[in-house]
């Protein structure tokens, strides 16, 4: 959220979260992406509310992220202003 601010000066000027991608930092076979990805969502509902936070979601295993990091968050969002 924090980069995210950075990038656009405001987080009010969200008004719609669209498309959220997670890469999980995970060993071959793990399929409990969804799991680790769940707090994210529960957190943007939480501080955008169901109307401005629902979004659609993808929670991608993968081998290795940068910095060696649990998890990597992308997402589309629509602002207004």
């Amino acid at each position: 959220m924090a980069s995210l601010k950075t990038a656009i000066g405001d987080l009010d000027r969200i008004s719609a979260w669209g498309v959220v991608n997670g890469f999980v930092n995970a060993d071959p076979g793990y399929a409990q992406t969804t799991l680790v990805l769940n707090p994210f969502s529960d957190l943007i509902l939480d501080v955008f509310g169901p109307e401005v936070g629902a979004h659609a979601r993808t929670a991608i295993g993968v081998s290795t992220v940068p910095l060696n990091l649990p998890l990597v968050v992308a997402a589309e969002v629509d602002l207004s202003g």
